[in-house]
């Protein structure tokens, strides 16, 4: 319980850093990324507004914002019962491979399964994701998802290349629901560093990035 109410702290402290990073470097951009399509009259919608999808960036850091329509976050129930209309976000983030074999990403366009093997290292982990990622630790979901209980995370540190940003709505205990948005940036190599190209045959992580969901 010590920890958690810790946790909850540095999550309300990642507020002001958000804040702070929007005004030096980062961006608030209103173009709401993929979301999921054909929501009912009163359905839960996420959107993803930063960063927009096929952004291209040099800062090593991403100020991730979030749109919610007929969702209520809950902070102060977080982890207890579920309840209608109400809950928390599972963020999760990888960067996706580079050099991949062409099968590999024919099969993933075809199979969810195969999706999951394209989607790379995972960057939910403290020393990306901050305070929601010390809380995933407690949560066991550490390398998979980082929870959040506000509509937005700070990831620091990222090393360079394509990355994929699913974004999830989910109950109280922190279990899934069926409403979630996508989005694909790309954060540039450092200046005098260049990216080693792929051997012949294998397809380039940007190509893998337009990979879907």
């Amino acid at each position: 319980m010590r920890l958690r109410k810790a946790t909850f702290a540095a999550l309300i402290v990642t507020g002001a850093i958000v804040a702070a990073a929007i005004v030096f470097g980062g961006t608030d951009n209103t173009e709401h990324a993929q979301a999921s399509g054909g929501a009912a009259p009163g359905e839960p919608v996420v959107s993803i507004i930063s960063p927009r999808n096929g952004e291209v960036q040099a800062n090593h850091a991403v100020v991730v914002k979030l749109g919610l329509e007929n969702f209520q976050l809950a902070p102060q129930r977080f982890g207890q019962e579920p309840e209608f209309g109400e809950g928390a976000i599972r963020f999760s983030l990888n960067r996706v491979p580079n050099c991949v074999d062409p099968k590999k990403l024919a099969k993933a366009l075809n199979s969810p399964r195969g999706i999951e093997r394209l989607k790379g290292a995972s960057m939910d982990f403290p020393r990306y994701s901050g305070p929601n990622g010390i809380l995933a630790e407690e949560l066991g979901t550490t390398g998979k998802v980082s929870p959040a209980t506000q509509p937005e995370i700070f990831y620091h540190g990222l090393p360079p290349g394509f990355y994929r940003l699913t974004v999830s709505l989910a109950q109280n205990n922190l279990a899934t629901l069926p409403f979630h948005a996508v989005t694909n940036f790309q954060i540039l190599q450092r200046p005098g560093h260049h990216a080693k190209k792929c051997a012949a045959g294998k397809v380039s992580s940007s190509k893998a990035a337009e990979n879907p969901r």
